[in-house]
């Protein structure tokens, strides 16, 4: 059985570890590229894009993919809407690999949002210090923030448009509670903004500022696409994964 599976993710380079083990499945990871040097998984690769849903639905006819796996990050919408698309123009069965989200505790100071624009105005209103966690593609959502001191952190240098008052930390987690203490006091953060990605190895910074009494602009992560199965734990994704080698109707 050929499963592409649609990675980029922590979870998805462990999906693709399992799966490589089971002799009955092929597994092809492919990857969106923007990172310069990705940790690849093992099995085979392919990086870059489709060309959109009609060119994904023509690589899975073209390479008789069997199954197609949605492991990307949960911001990653256009291509989970691709997917959704191809996967059902193609007639294999897709499912979406989702880790849960995160959920506020006692202490925290969460304030929620849906899109980055929201979190500028918002995180602009809250204080003068932002330490950014959302990655740098969207970095262009805060330029207009001219009255604004940022940091980010990203694996990669960002391209313009950027805020003017901007450092960059170029790091890659997972992160240590201790670490992301020193960042908040050693850059006299005074709001952080991060996106629900929901994974155990970025989670410290919100650890780091509830302690430090901080507020945080968490923005809400897309819905999965309608009608796309989901789970979200890797084990689950192997035994839907598996269950398909035995034959139709098993899925």
């Amino acid at each position: 059985m050929h499963i592409l599976l649609l990675g980029g993710t922590t979870e998805a380079r462990r999906l693709a570890e399992s799966l490589h083990a089971h002799a009955a499945v092929r597994v092809t990871t492919s990857l969106a590229g923007r990172v310069a040097a990705p940790r690849l998984p093992p099995g085979e690769v392919r990086i870059g894009g489709f060309g959109g849903a009609e060119g994904l639905a023509r690589w899975l006819r073209a390479h008789q993919v069997d199954a197609v796996i949605d492991a990307t990050h949960p911001f990653a919408d256009t291509i989970s809407s691709n997917a959704a698309r191809a996967a059902a123009a193609a007639h294999v069965p897709l499912l979406a690999l989702r880790r849960p989200g995160w959920a506020p505790v006692e202490g925290d100071d969460w304030h929620l949002v849906d899109t980055l624009p929201e979190a500028a105005d918002t995180a602009r209103r809250l204080g003068r210090r932002i330490f950014l966690t959302t990655g740098r593609m969207g970095l262009a959502s805060f330029a207009h923030v001219t009255d604004a001191w940022f940091l980010l952190r990203s694996v990669d240098p960002p391209e313009p448009p950027f805020p003017p008052h901007l450092q960059v930390l170029l790091d890659r987690g997972p992160f240590t509670l201790e670490g992301e203490r020193e960042v908040l006091r050693r850059h006299a953060v005074d709001v952080l903004v991060t996106k629900d990605s929901g994974s155990t190895a970025t989670s410290p910074k919100l650890t780091a500022a509830r302690e430090a009494g901080l507020p945080v602009v968490v923005v809400r992560r897309p819905p999965v696409p309608a009608g796309v199965a989901s789970v979200g734990t890797v084990e689950e994704a192997v035994a839907w994964a598996v269950a398909l080698t035995d034959g139709p109707g098993t899925e």
